[in-house]
């Protein structure tokens, strides 16, 4: 995966909303519930795929076109919920990776699907 420079795509989708005056819609609670709708939405490509089917985005364009504009929409809008909550992207994911290496060391869940309160 390449680079994402975050600064520019939030420029762009800064002066998307603010030429359309819609950030006095975008409360977080809002936010969250279109970040919802969209992961829904991106739920549904898949819900009656076969398993090997919903491996193979990258090869068929036309599943990947609506993969992309899903994936777009929810990036948008966890963006916009971390701007106004004040939270570092980058900062929380970090954090919960350390978080997450404690309730799944290695040599438990390697290999395993199996939760932390089971391992």
């Amino acid at each position: 995966m390449k680079s994402i420079n975050v600064e520019k795509i939030n420029t762009e989708v800064s002066k998307f909303i603010e030429d359309r005056d819609w950030d006095q819609f975008h409360s977080i609670k809002n936010l969250s519930m279109a970040l919802s709708v969209e992961t829904s939405e991106l739920v549904e490509i898949f819900q009656w795929l076969k398993e090997s089917e919903s491996n193979e985005v990258s090869i068929n364009p036309k599943l990947k076109s609506k993969v992309e504009e899903e994936i777009s929409d929810i990036f948008i809008y966890l963006m916009r919920i971390a701007i106004k909550s004040g939270v570092d992207i980058e900062e929380a994911v970090f954090n919960k990776i350390k978080k997450n290496s404690e309730k799944y060391p290695v040599e438990k869940a390697k290999g395993s699907a199996t939760k932390y309160t089971e391992l």
